[in-house]
């Protein structure tokens, strides 16, 4: 597909400096710019401030100025403005208002041993400990791997991001989300329908499912109240995941072992509905995984952000 990656998001809290915080504590590099950097994918994050909590832009890369033209082209057909800057071209989403910039970008190239491990008469790791147990650095994130937001008309959301960026549908939930990739990861943005326009989590790929729990382990003990749900193993996507609470009240995954769609032939996109469609196994979500706790303060405009 032209589309090969997720560049950068940005997002917009009230407390922008305890917010900031946090991310560099959840492992992302601060950068010269004032963002936040990943090991593989460079600078992508981005905070500022906002009254309320939301994403206001997304970035995604394409290989060629050919790629470019085809998504304006796009773009146009759904009667919306297309800036044109070069190596990039600038547009809206019609009904939260996020910014939506495709550019010229490298493709992001991960080198990195498989972590050896020891299965019913296959042994990969002989007269060794395991390395999650003897790791003692920090955990740091390799790439951005998805966002998720709520709109109030999910559908049109959708249609922008398929018919208007060439996002592809990977997999269903009727009524509620739909799982769209722009590379050759499960999903980088889902949609789903909401009361009010908001951002319900990013989500951060790290080497394993050791490294998820490490991380997760790392946040709690700073602030227990951080936890959200994990850990546990998504059904749609596959991938193990645990979620925090950053103190603007977005979410903020961990997550590993994500399905892969080279070939889009051989994917043939599901539709699911019930507990199946939001986890395989680990513990049950909480109520307020699907409907965050401040939204109604959100839609009320009476939301402050926790206090860490």
């Amino acid at each position: 597909m032209p589309l090969h990656r997720m560049t950068r998001l940005t997002i917009g809290v009230p407390n922008v400096e305890e917010t900031k915080a946090y991310y560099a504590e959840f492992g992302l590099t601060p950068t010269e710019t004032g963002g936040f950097a990943t090991v593989d994918g460079g600078e992508q994050l981005r905070i500022e401030y906002a009254p309320q909590r939301r994403l206001v832009a997304l970035g995604v890369g394409v290989d060629d100025r050919d790629d470019l033209d085809r998504v304006a082209r796009q773009l146009e057909k759904l009667d919306l403005h297309v800036s044109d800057e070069g190596d990039a071209i600038v547009t809206t989403e019609p009904i939260a208002g996020i910014k939506a910039t495709v550019s010229i970008a490298p493709r992001i190239d991960q080198d990195g041993a498989a972590t050896p491990y020891n299965f019913p008469g296959v042994a990969e790791r002989l007269n060794n400990r395991a390395p999650g147990i003897e790791r003692e650095s920090a955990v740091r994130p390799r790439k951005l791997g998805h966002t998720v937001i709520g709109s109030t008309d999910a559908e049109a959301t959708q249609r922008f991001f398929t018919e208007g960026i060439g996002f592809k549908v990977s997999d269903e939930v009727p009524g509620m989300a739909a799982f769209m990739r722009c590379s050759t990861d499960h999903h980088n943005v889902l949609v789903q329908q909401a009361p009010l326009n908001f951002l319900h989590h990013t989500s951060w790929q790290v080497d394993d499912i050791d490294e998820i729990g490490r991380g997760a382990t790392a946040m709690l003990a700073a602030d227990p109240a951080r936890h959200v749900w994990g850990l546990g193993r998504h059904y749609i996507g596959s991938n193990f995941f645990w979620y925090l609470r950053d103190p603007a009240g977005n979410y903020s995954e961990y997550y590993s072992d994500l399905d892969c769609v080279v070939d889009d032939e051989l994917w043939k996109p599901g539709v699911f509905d019930g507990a199946r469609a939001l986890y395989a196994w680990g513990p049950p979500p909480p109520p307020s995984f699907l409907a965050p706790e401040d939204l109604a303060a959100l839609m009320t405009g009476t939301h402050a952000p926790r206090q860490g």
